[in-house]
């Protein structure tokens, strides 16, 4: 009995030395990839893309890329289109020309949120499937349009995005009226994988 409980106790320790050891490691390289993964100053990927906004207006259903689905007017909150909601499906491009091939689509909605400016929260999906890139980065964020420049936030992706996060700056580019608009959109993702 006693040898058996000796050989069984010399086993156990054996394991749990054996697990400890794993375990370490495994934390070491879990915490050695983290903290190589984020840099603030340098991304892992960057591209410039230029999103493309055609407002449906009743006659151009075949070149539309986006609709008001609530309050056209606004809600008269205010004369900044508060409560405005739109939901687009928008090329978009490398270039600032619209008729260039969409490398992405970006499909979500946006909606004006202040009464006393212009202002618009996004959330929205740009979904790649081309030969260079394949999956979607999900962006979500304020649209402060007085701003210059405006950053959006990276929450999420899949495919070659898979667990991106990063920022998106927007910098409006061209309006015409309040039947299309570009904005150039500097994606910068700061996590890989």
């Amino acid at each position: 009995g006693g040898k058996k409980r000796l050989k069984h106790t010399v086993a156990m320790k054996m394991v749990a030395e054996k697990s400890c050891i794993f375990l370490f490691f495994l934390l070491s390289s879990s915490l050695l990839r983290d903290s190589t993964a984020l840099n603030p100053k340098t991304p892992c990927k960057r591209f410039v893309l230029y999103y493309h906004d055609t407002m449906f207006k009743g006659d151009n259903a075949a070149n539309a890329t986006a609709a008001t689905i609530a309050n056209p007017n606004g809600t008269g909150l205010g004369n900044f289109k508060f409560g405005k909601t739109v939901v687009f499906d928008d090329p978009m491009t490398t270039d600032k020309k619209l008729t260039s091939p969409p490398v992405a689509r970006a499909q979500g909605f946006y909606f004006y949120d202040m009464k006393t400016t212009y202002n618009a929260w996004f959330a929205y999906s740009l979904i790649f499937n081309s030969t260079k890139h394949r999956g979607i980065l999900n962006i979500m964020g304020a649209d402060l349009m007085d701003d210059e420049t405006r950053d959006l936030s990276v929450v999420g992706g899949t495919g070659d995005f898979f667990m991106a996060r990063g920022i998106a700056t927007f910098r409006t580019d061209a309006v015409e009226g309040a039947d299309y608009f570009r904005v150039q959109m500097d994606v910068k993702l700061y996590e890989c994988y």
